[in-house]
């Protein structure tokens, strides 16, 4: 995805990593679990025709913004 940041936070040089996993809670949960802090929780992003678009943003602790995306069908 290539977008102007929405958000001050996310204005800064660098890309936002998108990991596509196919349970986004259990994969918040175990990542939560391990100690990432998360921005928030899985939420939905968009309703697509075919399948729902999920995600969970959190940080690598270089500043860096990284995110949990699923597919929910």
């Amino acid at each position: 995805m290539i977008e102007v940041p929405p958000d001050k936070e996310f204005d800064h040089p660098g890309s936002i990593l998108y990991f596509n996993v196919s349970d986004i809670d259990a994969s918040h949960a175990d990542l939560e679990g391990r100690g990432v802090e998360f921005r928030d929780k899985p939420h939905l992003i968009a309703k697509m025709p075919d399948h729902e678009l999920w995600m969970a943003f959190f940080g690598d602790g270089e500043g860096n913004t990284l995110a949990l995306m699923c597919e929910k069908r």
